[in-house]
């Protein structure tokens, strides 16, 4: 038969039947083969990663490089000088170079990815020509200063650039002269003309960054609240959507975790008006019409939770107002808090969400990553499972008449299983098919007996009766995770590579660029993919067809 795998078969075979979500037609997008199996986790062992024979990827930064504007420490892509190397302090060790008493720098671990297509962006070297084409990142992990601050970075790979200009460091601290905390997501907003970056910490500030350099770095957390944001996207209103990830406590005697992170949308007063406006938290009712809470979803396998997460349901949804400028004034304050105050519905980990390209942004998939541990009762579908209730995974779609409408539809997308846990980013890579790629961590690598994959799901197919997603990409971990795996992270560093920031985009920084607002082409028309193979050595990749032919045609 034909090596290419048809969207209605199963990771482990061919379902006996095609759903007749695709039985009519294949999806919008490029047709990709399978990658069998994910790349087993092994003492030791530092496998290569494996793609899609249809797709390729080159490293465009890697953590080793130089930045062409070093400040102290901060003076590479991925690493700072926080452990010198014995032979010249002015170099960070690496790799451990003794093993009797091993240590290494911290590695910076360059996070969400923001692709923009720039005129006359300068850098360190006012007669150098940085090109056009630029990817924006803030660092998740950074060393601490004297006083206990993190050291956390903004940096801009400069796409056109050679080695010398590749990475240019856009800030350190912000326009108060505060060091910048470390950074999970990002995106551009066009309305304001800022990169905003969370920080996953509800301690922490959200950041609106200028693009020049030096960037011009605000705390905007009086308006957008601090929280375990993650996942931040704008819609064509103006409004951001914030998705949150902050860790539950576990459940009695049990490794399944109370539901402790929201969904979020700021409405600012005017669009791009980053300090006067509305915060919201989406709330969700149950069939008797009673908002689902984190109370309703404390207790192992708690109906609510269930109910949630069980594929046909559908459920009324609503957004809450639950701090107002106007009203509370532009203090940070903390948005969890805030949320569970107001009755908000809280998820397992909803790390990130995006729109559906083509839906007028009225169709919004994101997904919480669940417990990522195998011994989960919430986990369904093992001998210590009680129920099935997110512990593996979820993806959920929610539906509104309009991005600004107050009432809205949300349903279970998909639910998780041991081959496809703890996913993470997601991203739209056509109309049709949606990127989630899985974070499982260190424990959940070692309890299946299995390293991250990435996935391509159909997301105009029926998931419920065991039709798995394609596997795009097995990570591999590199020699460097291989050696943090097994010796703590040297008390400072993760073990296994993660998958972080899959970004498909046309690079437009205008309101018609906002992703969701244009229909993906990768390979055509300026569309670009890449993605970022977080700890170990930490490089930047960019994904494209192997034939570099112009990329695939819209089948419709």
């Amino acid at each position: 038969m034909d090596r290419r795998i048809v969207w209605s078969f199963a990771a482990a075979g061919m379902l006996a039947a095609v759903t007749a979500a695709v039985a009519g037609s294949r999806p919008s997008g490029p047709s990709l083969t399978t990658v069998p199996v994910a790349n087993p986790k092994a003492a030791g062992y530092a496998p290569a990663a494996q793609l899609s024979p249809e797709l390729r990827q080159v490293v465009v930064a890697q953590g080793s490089m130089p930045l062409e504007n070093a400040e102290g420490i901060i003076g590479w892509y991925g690493y700072e000088n926080d452990a010198p190397s014995a032979d010249n302090a002015a170099l960070p060790q690496m790799v451990p170079a003794k093993l009797a008493s091993p240590t290494e720098a911290q590695k910076t671990e360059p996070d969400k990815n923001t692709y923009l297509v720039l005129r006359n962006q300068k850098g360190a070297d006012p007669s150098y020509d940085y090109g056009t084409h630029f990817l924006f990142q803030g660092h998740e992990a950074s060393a601490r200063d004297a006083q206990g601050r993190h050291q956390g970075y903004v940096t801009r790979i400069n796409l056109d650039a050679d080695s010398a200009h590749r990475v240019t460091l856009l800030a350190t601290h912000d326009v108060n002269g505060v060091p910048i905390e470390n950074i999970d997501g990002s995106t551009w907003d066009p309305f304001a003309q800022r990169l905003l970056f969370t920080t996953e910490n509800a301690n922490a500030p959200t950041y609106a960054a200028s693009i020049d350099v030096p960037s011009q770095v605000e705390d905007v957390s009086g308006a957008l609240g601090r929280g375990g944001y993650e996942g931040i996207q704008n819609d064509s209103d103006g409004n951001l959507w914030i998705v949150e990830d902050i860790g539950g406590a576990n459940k009695p005697g049990t490794t399944a975790r109370i539901p402790n992170s929201f969904i979020y949308r700021y409405v600012p007063r005017r669009p791009g008006d980053l300090h006067n406006g509305k915060l919201q938290v989406l709330q969700v009712f149950n069939a008797a019409g009673a908002p689902i809470t984190q109370a309703s979803q404390t207790a192992l396998c708690a109906p609510d939770q269930v109910a949630l997460r069980t594929f046909g349901r559908s459920f009324d949804t609503r957004w809450v107002t639950i701090h107002d400028t106007a009203v509370h004034g532009n203090a940070p304050f903390n948005a969890n808090t805030a949320a569970k105050a107001n009755n908000g519905t809280p998820f397992k980990r909803p790390e990130n969400g995006v729109f559906r390209p083509g839906s007028n942004f009225r169709e919004f998939f994101f997904d919480e990553t669940g417990d990522t541990n195998a011994t989960s009762a919430e986990n369904g579908g093992t001998a210590t499972s009680v129920c099935t209730a997110g512990g593996w995974t979820s993806l959920f779609k929610l539906t509104q008449e309009s991005p600004s409408a107050d009432q809205g539809k949300i349903s279970l997308f998909f639910e998780g299983n041991m081959g496809v846990a703890g996913l993470d980013n997601v991203q739209f890579l056509s109309r049709d098919l949606l990127i989630a790629v899985e974070d499982a961590g260190d424990t959940l690598h070692t309890q299946r007996n299995a390293l991250d994959s990435g996935f391509v799901f159909d997301v105009t197919a029926d998931y419920s009766r065991g039709l798995q997603p394609i596997r795009f990409l097995a990570e591999g971990r590199d020699a460097s995770a291989t050696l943090d795996a097994s010796n703590g992270g040297f008390g400072k560093n993760d073990g296994d590579n993660e998958i972080t920031g899959p970004h498909v985009s046309d690079g437009d920084p205008s309101v018609r660029g906002i992703l969701g607002a244009k229909m993906p082409r990768l390979g055509r028309d300026g569309w670009r993919f890449f993605w970022t193979q977080q700890h170990g050595d930490n490089p930047t990749l960019e994904v494209f067809f192997a034939d570099r032919e112009g990329g695939y045609r819209d089948r419709d």
